[in-house]
């Protein structure tokens, strides 16, 4: 078993709940990317890292998992959890296959993705609303945004599975039997 966990892919797919069931099961402290991307947002908008810009999503998930990729690396380089027995288990989206091929040390850090990209995107929206809770942020959304974000997730879920096929990734549609898939993945992670 590797001494960090990433688990990559797209909103609503499962990460952060697989990423809790790993820092149960394994005592690894779990990160959501999502608040330190929100933090780096408001605090340091001269990055140019924004969740939310407009223009093409697939080109923003580029420009942010190329900076994101090098802060995970200092995090996993850091040496913190050298002498300890556990490690990180970090959820994020905005991380490309390639910027983990290039930047990450997979020596240390397993990586795992998760996608739906087997759905069209008005599955998609069923499925969002399946699990759509206040605690979620598309809860407030309007139906149209949440419509085109559908539809958005449905088109980059099968670019990620498309890079990690050539990068020879894992990677996991979560669209159906999604408790079980995640079971599956919980399983293959602590048996390693």
């Amino acid at each position: 078993m590797k001494k960090h966990i990433i688990i990559a892919g797209v909103p609503r797919s499962g990460k952060s709940t697989l990423s809790q069931k790993i820092s149960k099961a394994l005592g690894y402290q779990h990160i959501s990317m999502d608040s330190v991307i929100a933090g780096i947002e408001k605090a340091f908008p001269e990055t140019g890292v924004d969740s939310d810009a407009d223009g093409d999503p697939w080109e923003n998930i580029g420009y942010i998992s190329a900076k994101m990729s090098l802060f995970i690396r200092a995090m996993t380089d850091s040496g913190e959890y050298d002498e300890c027995t556990y490690g990180m288990v970090i959820d994020i989206f905005q991380l490309l296959p390639q910027h983990y091929i290039q930047y990450i040390d997979a020596s240390v850090c397993d990586i795992y993705y998760l996608g739906t990209s087997e759905v069209t995107s008005e599955e998609r929206y069923s499925l969002l609303k399946q699990y759509d809770t206040p605690k979620d942020y598309t809860y407030y959304k309007s139906e149209a945004e949440n419509k085109k974000n559908c539809a958005d997730i449905v088109m980059i879920s099968k670019k990620l599975k498309a890079l990690c096929a050539s990068y020879h990734l894992p990677y996991f549609d979560t669209s159906y039997n999604r408790e079980q898939i995640l079971e599956a993945i919980l399983s293959d992670i602590t048996l390693n």
